[in-house]
């Protein structure tokens, strides 16, 4: 073509400009963050209400008044923040969203989740200037500190006065990425639960057999979890059903203790990375554990860092109104869609945990899945057409009918 290149589509130069924002953990430049999306509200003539829900973190929310503001409103939630890279891993520089020769970008935050928060305000931005209008009012919010737990982002919000102002009747949030031609939509999420274990012994010198070592309780500690690890793993490999999130998965990530080679220590700490479904007994599997520490030793004691203990899933009836406007839409654009429960943890666990209904939905199909690993990236075209899903998911949800109760 004479070397001349085709010009970018505006919304994908907006995509790769939010990705060079550095908002990564441990200091992720936040008011970088905020002060690109502010102007996107400006742009868009979108009202953007900035909330402090703890010193120093703002959460965004723009809104998008409907015709009946009275009725229940939709919440498009998603954060800003990324987890931390190792740059000797990738192929691009990580903050530099560079697009290779197929058009696929590059950068943290590529599927996990900066195009999704891109996409609602593109497809929002398409919507306006065709002139649209629903009933029902549609908020944008993006939040801080998803990827260290939510603890002083959306748990908060959810707590305050401003969001129970939002008048929230159903919620978005984000999924997963799909290899093949499917979309995948979760309408739950297992619990997450972090443990330390503590297994204190005798001590002693390194050259002698000493009696009830903190040693000898952490292996029985760490057989106990990674035997029962291997037979979960095995009912999700003989299952034809079952995917990872119907199953518990246990994974041993630190292990803690000792100060010198010939010094046997008296206290050695594992740690569990556990994730439960919301259909398990928690109290009856809560109690296993305390089992499998009873039979290591004397005064071996598991201790949460983390626990959640949300069982609420959002329903996917047909007869679900919510439901039933979001599946519609999906199939009026021919597209597949597989429900799952969530494998790992968001957002909507908090939205969920006070009893609004919440779907997990990033819409990238025939990509891999790639959130947290080396050389993530997302193809501008699947990008493009996550933006045409929108415009036909949103009206669908907004123009659902006054439900009972409803103004």
């Amino acid at each position: 073509m004479g070397g001349i290149q085709e010009e970018e589509h505006p919304s994908v130069r907006l995509f790769r400009e939010y990705l060079r924002i550095k908002t990564v953990h441990p200091r992720p430049d936040y008011d970088g963050a905020v002060e690109f999306l502010e102007k996107l509200s400006i742009e868009l003539g979108l009202p953007c209400k900035k909330i402090e829900v703890v010193p120093g973190l703002r959460v965004l929310i723009l809104s998008w008044e409907g015709t009946n503001p009275k009725l229940k409103s939709i919440l498009l939630n998603s954060h800003m923040d990324v987890v931390p890279v190792f740059e000797e891993h990738w192929r691009f520089e990580p903050f530099a969203a560079q697009k290779d020769e197929e058009g696929n970008i590059y950068g943290r935050g590529s599927q996990d989740m900066k195009c999704v928060t891109i996409q609602y305000i593109e497809a929002i931005r398409r919507l306006k200037s065709e002139g649209k209008r629903f009933p029902r009012t549609i908020h944008v919010s993006i939040v801080p500190d998803e990827e260290i737990g939510g603890r002083n982002g959306m748990e908060k919000l959810v707590e305050s006065e401003e969001f129970r102002a939002l008048n929230i009747g159903f919620a978005l949030d984000e999924g997963l990425a799909n290899p093949s031609e499917t979309f995948t939509v979760f309408y739950g999420e297992r619990n997450v639960w972090w443990v330390s274990v503590r297994c204190p012994g005798n001590p002693g010198h390194g050259s002698r057999f000493i009696e009830n070592t903190a040693g000898e309780k952490v292996r029985q500690v760490i057989n106990s979890f990674l035997d029962f690890r291997e037979k979960e793993k095995k009912r999700l490999n003989q299952s034809e059903c079952l995917t990872l999130g119907d199953v518990i998965t246990v994974n041993l990530t630190s292990l803690k203790g000792g100060v010198a080679y010939n010094v046997i220590p008296d206290e050695l700490i594992a740690g569990f990375d556990i994730r439960i479904p919301p259909t398990v007994d928690l109290k009856a599997f809560e109690e296993q554990m305390k089992q499998w520490c009873q039979k290591a030793g004397e005064g071996v004691v598991c201790e949460f860092l983390q626990k959640t203990t949300c069982d609420k899933l959002t329903s996917i009836d047909p007869s679900d109104p919510w439901w039933s406007a979001f599946s519609d839409a999906c199939r009026q654009r021919d597209m597949t869609v597989q429900c799952e429960i969530f494998p790992a943890s968001s957002d909507s666990r908090f939205i969920r945990q006070i009893g609004y209904p919440a779907i997990g939905f990033s819409p990238m199909n025939h990509t891999p899945i790639l959130l947290h690993d080396h050389n993530e990236y997302l193809n501008e075209k699947v990008f493009l057409t996550g933006i045409d899903i929108y415009t036909h998911l949103l009206p669908a949800l907004a123009c659902v009918p006054p439900l009972a109760g409803e103004a």
